[in-house]
């Protein structure tokens, strides 16, 4: 557990990269190609916890076709500001993925690594196709071993630690409105 008051201080000492509104603009226009992609498809809309809870609230709102939701929790950070190689998993998806269309919700695109290894375990449960949805996209971040683009991105960013609207500094900070970048 950190000391909230040292959270005060990143926080304050942070500044703003995307508002709110600049965030809800990028949701509907991923929203809209979501929807012509997937509107027939019954899709299964998976958020990888607990970073994509946002996403995936903002994204499914405005997804006005029939789909399911689920979750999984499977993570490279561990609590950390540095990821590794390994992936964590803590909850499997509970909704049977076979010949289904699964749509992979999460915060961030940045090393792709998490993003490849629920994709393989897509693969591996049968699924018919898989989508990706990120809300930011780190391009220069990518690990090549790692998903290398999206199939649905809001806005794409610098290379910058970054935190708010579900991305988390040291497991806090998840619920400010915006992005801001750590100084």
């Amino acid at each position: 557990m950190q000391d909230p008051k040292f959270i005060q201080e990143v926080l304050d000492a942070s500044s703003l990269l995307i508002s709110k509104e600049q965030l809800m603009k990028a949701f509907d226009t991923m929203a809209l190609e979501a929807t012509e992609v997937l509107k027939n498809k019954n899709p299964i809309l998976l958020c990888v916890m607990n970073g994509g809870l946002m996403t995936m609230s903002e994204l499914a709102m405005r997804l006005n076709f029939p789909l399911q939701m689920d979750y999984l929790h499977a993570t490279r950070y561990d609590g950390e500001t540095h990821g590794g190689r390994q992936v964590f998993w803590r909850k499997e998806p509970s909704i049977p993925m076979k010949d289904r269309v699964v749509v992979i919700v999460d915060d961030i695109l940045d090393g792709g690594l998490t993003l490849k290894a629920i994709e393989d375990f897509c693969k591996k449960e049968q699924a018919k196709e898989i989508y990706t949805a990120v809300m930011l996209d780190k391009p220069s971040a990518r690990d090549p071993g790692g998903v290398q683009k999206a199939d649905f991105t809001g806005i794409a960013i610098e290379d910058h630690y970054v935190f708010g609207f579900g991305l988390d500094y040291k497991e806090y900070l998840r619920n400010i409105s915006g992005i801001y970048a750590v100084a």
